[in-house]
């Protein structure tokens, strides 16, 4: 899971241009929407853009994306929760 934090720490600060940031500034339980990164609705169409091509997992309604896009860590469980259903 943390390699997997890792990962998409790095993907946020590219799709983001979050240049001034590095992977280990960003704190996998602060808020990401609403929070001191500024993300915005554009963001997160970004965010679920990648998260749809890079992983393969559809985040299709406004209700799932709060919780998932809620922090890091909780980007990360489901992508684990939805990779491991999809490969069973």
């Amino acid at each position: 899971m943390n390699e997997l934090i890792e990962e998409l720490k790095e993907k946020l600060i590219d799709i983001l241009s979050l240049q001034d940031m590095k992977p280990q500034d960003l704190d996998e339980n602060a808020q990401l929407v609403g929070g001191d990164l500024g993300i915005d609705s554009i963001d997160v169409l970004e965010m679920v853009v990648m998260v749809e091509k890079d992983y393969g997992i559809v985040i299709n309604n406004q209700e799932v994306g709060q919780k998932v896009f809620a922090s890091l860590s909780n980007l990360a469980k489901y992508i684990e929760t939805n990779r491991q259903e999809t490969s069973s």
